[in-house]
């Protein structure tokens, strides 16, 4: 059962051929990122009704490899909300199809999409609604990124100022 009424989620799949891996049958972890942002993209512009581009990726990690023949299960879920900028939430899965039905966690990371009006400009976003109790939480989560990154950034441009 679909339980996303707000529009904030996106699921793609794909099986991983040869084409995106080394001669060792490892997908390249760029490929993968190729996918997430793709994902992210997806889930920011659905929910934004305008163009988005991505500014941030933060904490991205690697769980475990992904090898040709997987599947690969890519969600990205909009979490936290700012004037013009959209927090995405992408996790990935890989599920070896001929030894086992049962997906492990491979790759996640957050990826901060800005919501474009039609001349290029940053625009805002309509808030997100919070309807149930882990929305909330991971909203408090990526509100508290969105605070640091922000305040780093202060720190950062005051340190190049006294320079």
């Amino acid at each position: 059962m679909d339980t996303d009424y707000s529009g904030t989620k996106i699921v793609v799949s794909e099986v991983m051929l040869p084409s995106k891996a080394n001669v060792a049958g490892n997908v390249h972890g760029g490929e993968i990122m190729k996918l997430m942002d793709s994902a992210a993209y997806a889930a920011a512009r659905r929910y934004a009704r305008s163009n988005v581009v991505t500014a941030r990726v933060d904490e991205l990690e690697f769980h475990l490899p992904i090898l040709i023949g997987h599947l690969v299960v890519c969600t990205a879920e909009v979490v936290f909300i700012g004037r013009s900028s959209l927090e995405v939430a992408v996790n990935v899965e890989a599920e070896d199809l001929d030894h086992s039905c049962k997906r492990q966690k491979a790759l996640s990371a957050y990826f901060t999409m800005v919501a474009l009006d039609e001349h290029a400009k940053p625009k805002s976003v309509p808030p997100l609604p919070l309807i149930t109790q882990e929305s909330q939480e991971k909203f408090a989560e990526g509100k508290r990124r969105y605070e640091e990154h922000k305040a780093k950034k202060r720190k950062q441009i005051e340190k190049e100022q006294e320079a």
